[in-house]
């Protein structure tokens, strides 16, 4: 119950033969070896979503730790990282020792040499490098070193998803690495350098090398979407030929706190709501809250009431204050025709004020802020697709309204095209959450009128919106202009 072996997702998708065979070897010197198929969540943990990572990883750790694990030992160079730094109560150790102490048979042929690449994630971990070229001339292969091994290793150039988003300059290394390897073989213990290298050089896994000359060894490394079958037959394969002292699938999502404060957020807004219906009620308040005595009290400001509600809104977005309550008040004051008429000519004025002081005014200021890819996605889709960005991100909300309103003041668009799309595309949410808000006086008076259920309709249609999107995007299978 006290060691564990955690192979990690990516060698177990491309080399799950290579992962059996390494549970069994290393089970001639710890018969009682367990095996956790799991993530290490690496990828949540430097994407930066730390939360998520520690949720996940730490119930992970509270479980081994609660059935006796005392030791796991890691294939992956990052899992062992992982593990090391915030598996507490843990001891973290990689495989590659306790093969090179195991019964190996030489390799069949004659000598051969390789070179090794040492991932960077375990530079200084010179243990490691050490026990991972013993386990190679334990198989009879001389290694001759790079210029940069060990702790000067190089990166393969996947690291930190530069491979992905800068391919050309993740390119480089892999280059580099080709020319130090100098036509030799090259050997490492991480499956992620292993696919990364073996477009520019021969490169194989250790794991590879190891049982090169056995019939499961010469299985076929697995590529996506192969990985997933492959990773699902090996979990098949230790269900039925590994007797597990306990076991489980895990379900746990990193979720289930959130979820829970979301529900409770919603029923403390539920009883609150049911609250301020029986106060109103038990003390005589429905007369203030009747719909002719606030018009009347309204128009005791004439025609400066809707003035004073525009100019508020208009000024709202320049100064990123939120649109939404500022859009109920109008449905509860104007009701829910003049509400939608005074709601969508102020945040037209609003956005369009916003888009002229980023154009005219603060220009420069406001580009050294908005410098993420995404705002530049932004700009080259205007460039491209003109007006009909202005309306995708009105309709669907793919960015934050008020920071949309100085972005396209930056862009090429012209004031009256987009001025005239933000006004008709803002216009089905502006009906929507005005019909709903009109109806809520109602609803505290502790009657449901049809406003009140037109309005959830509408502003659950609206809602879908991103929906619609998402499905007729994928239906046609064209260019996302963001």
């Amino acid at each position: 119950m006290r060691h564990r072996l955690f192979p990690g997702c990516t060698l177990s998708g491309t080399r799950s033969e290579k992962v059996t065979l390494a549970y069994r070897k290393l089970q001639e010197t710890i018969p009682a070896l367990g095996i956790v198929l799991d993530c290490c969540m690496k990828p949540s943990h430097d994407l930066g979503r730390e939360e998520h990572f520690r949720a996940m990883f730490g119930e992970m750790r509270g479980y081994l730790l609660g059935r006796g694990v005392r030791t796991v030992l890691v294939a992956c160079p990052n899992c062992y990282k992982i593990f090391a730094r915030y598996g507490e109560g843990l001891a973290t150790e990689m495989i590659y020792a306790g093969l090179a102490d195991s019964r190996l048979r030489a390799r069949d042929g004659g000598p051969i040499q390789v070179t090794v690449h040492d991932p960077c994630v375990v530079r200084f971990e010179t243990g490691i490098h050490e026990s991972v070229r013993k386990l190679i001339g334990r198989k009879g292969i001389a290694v001759e070193e790079m210029a940069h091994s060990g702790r000067k290793t190089l990166c393969c150039g996947e690291g930190g998803a530069v491979g992905a988003l800068v391919p050309d300059f993740a390119a480089q290394w892999g280059k580099l690495r080709r020319e130090e390897c100098a036509g030799r073989k090259m050997v490492t213990y991480c499956a992620g350098c292993a696919n990364m290298l073996s477009r520019f050089a021969p490169t194989e896994h250790v794991l590879d090398v190891l049982w090169e000359d056995e019939e499961a060894g010469r299985a076929k490394v697995a590529k996506p979407p192969l990985t997933y079958w492959k990773r699902r037959r090996m979990k098949k394969w230790f269900k039925t030929h590994v007797p597990a002292a306990a076991s489980r699938e895990r379900t746990f999502t990193g979720t289930e706190g959130r979820k829970k404060g979301a529900l409770a957020k919603f029923l403390v807004f539920l009883l609150f709501l049911a609250g301020v219906t029986v106060a109103v009620k038990s003390l005589g308040l429905s007369q203030f809250l009747d719909e002719q005595t606030l018009r009347a009290w309204i128009g005791g400001y004439g025609a400066l009431a809707p003035v004073i509600y525009m100019l508020v809104y208009a000024v709202a977005p320049v100064f990123f204050l939120p649109g939404l309550p500022i859009t109920m008040v109008g449905g509860i004051l104007f009701g829910p025709f003049w509400g939608v008429v005074y709601t969508i000519t102020g945040s037209t004025a609003g956005a369009c004020l916003a888009f002229l002081v980023s154009r005219y005014l603060a220009r420069d200021w406001i580009a050294a802020k908005l410098t993420s890819p995404r705002w530049r996605r932004l700009d080259e889709g205007v460039e491209k697709h003109g007006w009909k960005v202005v309306a995708l991100t009105r309709l669907i909300p793919l960015f934050p309204f008020n920071l949309l309103n100085y972005a396209f003041g930056l862009t090429k668009i012209g004031f009256r095209p987009y001025a005239v799309t933000t006004f008709f595309c803002m216009l089905p949410a502006c009906i929507a959450f005005i019909v709903f808000s009109s109806s809520l006086l109602d609803l505290v008076r502790g009657r449901i009128s049809p406003a009140f259920v037109i309005g959830i309709a509408l502003v659950a249609l609206v809602s879908l919106f991103p929906l619609f999107y998402r499905r007729y995007k994928a239906k046609k299978g064209g260019e996302d202009p963001v």
